[in-house]
């Protein structure tokens, strides 16, 4: 496939996305910004429904950052047993609410290097504010739906690997279509290209789609 071709077919998957899912947003809830970044952290290894069933008492309890930060962790932990490996969860809240109060102001940072300061936050997690918290174009955030979607369509060598994904669809995004870009991949993921069995019969991405053509073919 040529260069030119190629990004032909990355606006042209692009659109489609658009027209399937029109907001390209996160399916976590978040009135501020710091909530997002802990729901974000209580959702690895849980599903973002379970996370939203879990927040509101968490932050109805806790409604501050300040709050947060003077928490027992003891006791976050039995807001958020529910989502798994609870007990990391509740310190790094804490802790990370205590390093925002302490070292940035209150406030979440928005820049990648101060973010990757906080406890449990790492790129995915930082990418996904400096995109949905502070709008910043370029944003890519890797996560399982967009790594393996993402390999198939042909718009990265195939990798498996965050950063490395990160940087290649960095490299053919519109930057400021990169973030709701990710979002988009994840609705997809959830509904029609699954890790199990992706739906290629009924998936509206197969003129563009390598593993599709590959399978077909």
């Amino acid at each position: 496939m040529t260069k030119q071709k190629k990004k032909a077919d990355v606006l042209s998957i692009i659109e489609e996305l658009k027209r399937l899912y029109p907001e390209g947003i996160c399916s976590l809830n978040y009135p501020k910004p710091y909530e997002l970044l802990f729901s974000v952290r209580l959702a690895a290894q849980c599903t973002d429904e379970r996370v939203n069933q879990v927040t509101p008492a968490l932050f109805a309890r806790f409604p501050t950052l300040e709050s947060l930060a003077e928490a027992d962790v003891s006791e976050v932990e039995t807001y958020i047993h529910s989502t798994g490996f609870f007990r990391a969860k509740a310190r790094d809240i804490v802790a990370a609410s205590r390093m925002m109060v302490e070292e940035f102001g209150g406030r979440v940072p928005d820049n990648m290097e101060d973010l990757l300061k906080l406890p449990g936050v790492g790129r995915k997690t930082a990418n996904l504010i400096l995109g949905d918290i502070y709008h910043k174009p370029g944003v890519v955030v890797a996560d399982t739906h967009c790594i393996r979607i993402s390999g198939k369509l042909g718009l990265t060598d195939g990798t498996k690997d965050p950063s490395k994904v990160e940087a290649q669809l960095r490299a053919i995004l519109p930057p400021e279509e990169s973030n709701d870009f990710c979002h988009r991949l994840v609705l997809h993921g959830r509904a029609v290209c699954t890790a199990r069995k992706p739906d290629c019969q009924n998936c509206t991405l197969r003129p563009w789609c390598a593993f599709f053509q590959k399978e077909v073919g």
